[in-house]
C-alpha cells in the first residue's frame, strides 16, 4: 500500500460507540504518527481534530456575509441590530447541536447493524432518511441542494461586487462572466479532511477584513451630516432581521464537518465555539461601519463601496475572493468527472447570478425561504420526531444536555424555535425580504449592468 493511501485511510473517523474510545484513541494517534515524510504536508492538509472542525465551522460561518450586516444595522438600528446577532447565534448553535446529536443517533444505529463508513460520507438527507424515513429525505434533500444552489449564486455575485471596488473599469455584470467562468476550478479540493490549509487561511482572511472594517471606520470616522434613523420602516427591520438569520444559518454542511472528524461525538458544542468567536468580528465591524456612515449604508449594502480606497481596503477585497472562491467538496476519483459534473449546476447559478445581482438583498430572501427551513425548522422538527416514544429516549445514544437536562426542556426549546422562526423568519422575513426584492427589481431592473454603482460622470 502506498504511504498516501495509508494517510488516507488513517483519518477514517471512529467507531460511534462509547465502548469503543480505546479504538478512537488509536485512530487519532494513527492519524498523527503517519508516514515521516508526510508528517508536514498532513499538518498542513489532512485534518480531523476538535479544532479543525472549530476552524471549519468558524470560517464556513462569515464569509461575504461580512460586508453586508452594516447594511442590515441601518435597517434594524443599532441595537436591535447587535441583539439579534446574539439571539440569532445562539439559536444557529442550537439547531447545529441537534444535528449532531442527530449525526451521532444515526450512526450509532447503523453500526449497531455493522454498516460501515470508511469510503462513505454520511449526508445530512441519509441522516434523516435513516431516522425518518424516505420523505423527510426528500425534503431535506430538497432544501439543502436549493440552499446550497442560491448560496453559490450570493458567493458569485458577491465576488463580482467585490472586484470591482478594486477595478471599476469593467462592471459587476462583466465581472460576474468572469468569476461564473472559473466556478468548476473549485473542484481541486477534496473533501473536509483535506480542508485544514484552507480553514486557518479562510478565517484568517475574514478575521483581517473585519478588522479592517472596523479600524478603517474609526480612523474614517463620521461623515458630515451622518443620520442613524433605523428602524423606520417595518419591511426594512425584518429584511435586516432576516439577514442576519441568514448569517448564522451557515451550518447546512455540520454532517460533513462532523463525520470529518476523528471522534465525531466531540463536535457536540463546537459550534458554539465558533459562534462566540464569529461575534468578535460581526459585531465590532458591523457597528463601527454604521456608526461612521449611517443612513447611508441603506443604499450601499456592500460595506467596501463607502469606505475609501487603499491598499488595506484592497487587500481585504482580494482576501474575501479568495475565500468565496475556496470551497470544500467530497472526494471523488477523477477531478476531470467532477468538472464535468459540476457543469450543470455552474451554469444556473452564473445564470442566476446575472439575473438577480443584488447584494444584500438576495441574502434576506434566501434566509427566509431556505435559511429557514435547512437550517432551523427541519433539525428542530427532526429532533422532536426521532425522540417521541419513550423507548428511543431512553436509548437515545447522546442524552440532554448538562445546561439542560430533561427531554421535556428539549421539546420547549425546540417548539420555540420551530414557531419563532416560522413566523418570523419565513412569514415576516419572507414578507419583507420579497417586498425589498421586488422594489430593487423595479429600481434597476433584471440583469442590471452595475446594481449600486456610481453613475458615470456626466459629459460636457
Amino acid at each position: 500500500m502506498v504511504p498516501q493511501k495509508q494517510a488516507e485511510e488513517a483519518i477514517v473517523p471512529g467507531n460511534m460507540n462509547e465502548n469503543d474510545h480505546d479504538n478512537d484513541h488509536q485512530v487519532e494517534e494513527e492519524a498523527v504518527d503517519i508516514h515521516p515524510r508526510l508528517s508536514f504536508k498532513s499538518f498542513l492538509w489532512h485534518g480531523g481534530s476538535v479544532y479543525d472542525a472549530w476552524f471549519s465551522c468558524a470560517s464556513n460561518q462569515v464569509a461575504q456575509v461580512l460586508l453586508t450586516l452594516p447594511y442590515s444595522f441601518s435597517q434594524l438600528g443599532m441595537l436591535s441590530g447587535v441583539i439579534l446577532q446574539v439571539f440569532y447565534g445562539l439559536l444557529g448553535s442550537w439547531t447545529a447541536y441537534l444535528i449532531s446529536v442527530l449525526y451521532v443517533e444515526y450512526r450509532t444505529r447503523k453500526e449497531k447493524e455493522n454498516v460501515s463508513f470508511k469510503n462513505h460520507v454520511i449526508q445530512w438527507f441519509e441522516v434523516l432518511d435513516g431516522l425518518l424515513g424516505p420523505h423527510w429525505k426528500a425534503v431535506g434533500l430538497a432544501f439543502n441542494c436549493t440552499f446550497l444552489l442560491f448560496g453559490s449564486v450570493i458567493q458569485l455575485i458577491a465576488c463580482a461586487s467585490n472586484i470591482y471596488y478594486i477595478n471599476d473599469r469593467l462592471d459587476k455584470r462583466t465581472w460576474t462572466y468572469i468569476f461564473g467562468a472559473c466556478c468548476a476550478t473549485t473542484v481541486f479540493i477534496p473533501s473536509y479532511h483535506n480542508y485544514r490549509i484552507w480553514s486557518f487561511l479562510g478565517l484568517g482572511m475574514t478575521s483581517y477584513t473585519a478588522w479592517y472594517l472596523t479600524i478603517a471606520s474609526f480612523v474614517h470616522g463620521q461623515v458630515e451630516g451622518v443620520t442613524h434613523s433605523g428602524p423606520t420602516k417595518m419591511v426594512l427591520y425584518f429584511t435586516g432581521a432576516t439577514n442576519i438569520l441568514y448569517t448564522f444559518g451557515g451550518h447546512a454542511v455540520t454532517v460533513e464537518i462532523m463525520h470529518a472528524m476523528w471522534k465525531p461525538q466531540k463536535f457536540k458544542y463546537i459550534y458554539l465555539l465558533a459562534t462566540s468567536y464569529v461575534f468578535t468580528l460581526t459585531i465590532p465591524s458591523a457597528a463601527a461601519v454604521y456608526w461612521a456612515f449611517g443612513d447611508q449604508l441603506l443604499t450601499h449594502s456592500n460595506a467596501f463601496s463607502l469606505l475609501p480606497r487603499t491598499g488595506f481596503r484592497d487587500a481585504a477585497v482580494i482576501l474575501m475572493l479568495i475565500h468565496q472562491k475556496v470551497l470544500g467538496v467530497h472526494d471523488t476519483k477523477s477531478i476531470c468527472l467532477r468538472a464535468l459534473a459540476r457543469l450543470p449546476v455552474v451554469i444556473p447559478i452564473w445564470f442566476l447570478a446575472i439575473i438577480f445581482p443584488f447584494f444584500g438583498p438576495i441574502n434576506s430572501a434566501v434566509g427566509a425561504f431556505l435559511v429557514s427551513f435547512t437550517v432551523y425548522i427541519i433539525p428542530a422538527l427532526a429532533h422532536m420526531l426521532t425522540y417521541r416514544k419513550a423507548s428511543a429516549r431512553q436509548n437515545a445514544a447522546e442524552k440532554p444536555p448538562f445546561f439542560l437536562p430533561s427531554w421535556t426542556g428539549m421539546y420547549v426549546v425546540n417548539i420555540f424555535v420551530v414557531l419563532w422562526v416560522f413566523i418570523v423568519g419565513f412569514g415576516f422575513g419572507g414578507w419583507a425580504s420579497m417586498t425589498n426584492f421586488i422594489k430593487q427589481v423595479d429600481t434597476f431592473g433584471l440583469f442590471a449592468k452595475c446594481y449600486q454603482c456610481k453613475p458615470p460622470p456626466a459629459k460636457h
